[in-house]
């Protein structure tokens, strides 16, 4: 049998983790990420089976699977909803690894949605002090700033808003594009008006490919790019790129009521989401980030 190092390095780091011998048996692609690649780990320790979540890259992503550990941390500690256990972590001279535990995982139903909605409106409900973070991190495979902030509407201009404008341009997108973004951003406190936002947790990427159920019903969230923000950000990302059932948002409106002027913030928060896709992928993003911006200058008046 041919050697496979990869399969050593990523029982070693297991291994070591668990502080038991694993043998690695072995590994098997895993569909859906588009950034890493994804495989079950599956060995044995002792004459115990064992399977594992691993996800591995370039040497280079060491700082992804650091910033996605302490998100997972992060939620976990807040016990609002469940998250994969983070088992290792590690990198060498070619590769950076992350490896979580192995879940049986579905799509959402209508009543795990509904129980991902109660759990939301509980993480939401946990007060944070300030809005940000004490780290950037990663929205997809773009950097996101983040540091800490007094003031929400600030955060969201100079260090969501603008930076995507900055790589657009970077990125030779349309100049009307990033000018009519750039005027919006300036006025957008309007959107505002009569409602002042909360620092809350957030998972910050909470998009339908992010969220699943165990078999019980359990929601999980996973690739989080967590900070302190409204928590209209995150609600507003769960109606984006197919949204989830509507179960969820009835749930947690129940639970957490949103307030007059939501649709319109949904609306400029997405945009965010709009314009790294539009600078990640290029294409349908660029003209959906074109309309989001004109519309919500149509909204100013």
């Amino acid at each position: 049998m041919k050697p496979d190092p990869l399969a050593e390095t990523l029982a070693g780091s297991i291994g070591a983790a668990i502080a038991e011998r694993f043998v690695l048996l072995e590994r098997t692609p895993v569909g859906g990420g588009c950034i890493h690649e994804a495989m079950r780990v599956q060995g044995r320790v002792g004459d115990a089976a064992r399977s594992y979540f691993a996800k591995v890259n370039e040497a280079a992503s060491a700082t992804l699977f650091a910033a996605e550990a302490e998100g997972l941390a992060a939620l976990r500690e807040a016990g609002a909803v469940r998250v994969p256990h983070v088992i290792a972590r590690g990198e060498d001279d070619e590769h950076a690894w992350l490896v979580l535990e192995w879940l049986e995982l579905s799509p959402l139903s209508p009543a795990s949605a509904a129980r991902l909605g109660d759990g939301l409106a509980r993480q939401h409900a946990m007060a944070r002090e300030r809005f940000g973070w004490e780290r950037d991190n990663f929205i997809g495979a773009s950097p996101q700033r983040n540091g800490w902030s007094d003031d929400w509407i600030a955060f969201w201009q100079e260090r969501r808003l603008l930076p995507q404008l900055r790589m657009a341009a970077k990125n030779r997108l349309p100049s009307r594009m990033i000018d009519r973004g750039e005027r919006l951003i300036a006025d957008c406190a309007a959107f505002f008006s009569g409602y002042t936002p909360r620092p809350s947790l957030l998972h910050g990427d909470l998009w339908s490919g992010n969220a699943s159920a165990l078999p019980d019903g359990t929601p999980v969230l996973f690739d989080p790019a967590v900070y302190a923000g409204d928590r209209e950000a995150d609600v507003a990302m769960t109606e984006l790129f197919g949204g989830f059932p509507p179960d969820f948002l009835a749930r947690y409106r129940e639970a957490s009521p949103l307030h007059d002027g939501y649709r319109t913030r949904r609306d400029l928060y997405n945009l965010y989401h709009r314009l790294n896709h539009a600078n990640l992928f290029a294409g349908g993003y660029v003209r959906e980030s074109e309309r989001s911006i004109e519309q919500l200058l149509a909204e100013l008046g």
